[in-house]
């Protein structure tokens, strides 16, 4: 079965590439095995100290009553969505607000791989419209970008981009729709829109919208089936696109 072939004169005539986050810039493991993780804890804390406060109860207001009923029920609940990577709209809105709060103070800095932002900077310098749709909440996709790494120090990339989507505002990564929506609050025909990503069933999704669809194949990633690798173009880093 012969491999996928990257369309470039698509990819040229693109004027906006939107981009996944989770194993297509950054890496899969700092976001299950850091991010994830930090989220836990920050909330163990929380629940066990702050029980009562009402910024507290505000933040876990949207959680289904009997994860409510107290602390070792709500981290009980959250490590079993996390573990399931069910990515319930409160859970990600939690996330982010905790996440928010790790950035901030230093405790989490965002690494992407080597080839993203001079590539990003590059197509942002041609003209091309950046815009992020990501499962991750649009309040976590910020700070993740507002602190990335840049030797000892961190770097803001925020400007870099022109709109972040996620599935509140877009809707389900895996629906036609969502990149239907996308492309008409862009004011894009979906022609000239490519979407890059390392989930094949993404990739289906914005492939039956007619968006261009890109798989991504990074260090850490599923491996993919050479069914995949037929009906996609592969790439492994960004450098490979024009």
């Amino acid at each position: 079965m012969p491999a996928a072939s990257l369309d470039i004169a698509r990819c040229e005539g693109s004027e906006v590439m939107l981009l996944d986050i989770e194993g297509t810039i950054s890496s899969i493991s700092f976001v299950k095995d850091v991010m994830y993780p930090y989220a836990l804890d920050r909330l163990a804390s929380l629940a066990r100290n702050s029980w009562t406060d009402a910024d507290f109860q505000n933040l876990i207001a949207s959680f289904p009553e009997d994860a409510k009923q107290d602390a070792d029920a709500l981290i009980a609940h959250v490590e079993d969505l996390t573990r399931r990577d069910v990515k319930a709209v409160y859970l990600k809105q939690l996330q982010g607000h905790l996440w928010t709060t790790g950035f901030r103070n230093g405790d989490l800095k965002t690494p992407l791989f080597d080839d993203v932002v001079p590539t990003l900077e590059t197509w942002k310098a041609a003209g091309k419209t950046l815009a992020i749709f990501s499962s991750g909440s649009v309040q976590a996709q910020l700070q993740f970008f507002s602190y990335v790494k840049d030797g000892p120090t961190t770097r803001d990339i925020t400007p870099l981009f022109s709109a972040h989507y996620d599935t509140v505002n877009a809707g389900p990564k895996l629906e036609k729709s969502s990149y239907e929506k996308i492309c008409s609050e862009l004011g894009k025909d979906v022609s000239k829109v490519t979407f890059l990503t390392d989930n094949v069933k993404e990739a289906d999704a914005a492939t039956e919208a007619n968006v261009y669809a890109v798989v991504v194949d990074r260090p850490g990633n599923a491996p993919l089936s050479d069914e995949s690798k037929a009906r996609f173009p592969i790439i492994e880093n960004l450098k490979e696109l024009p």
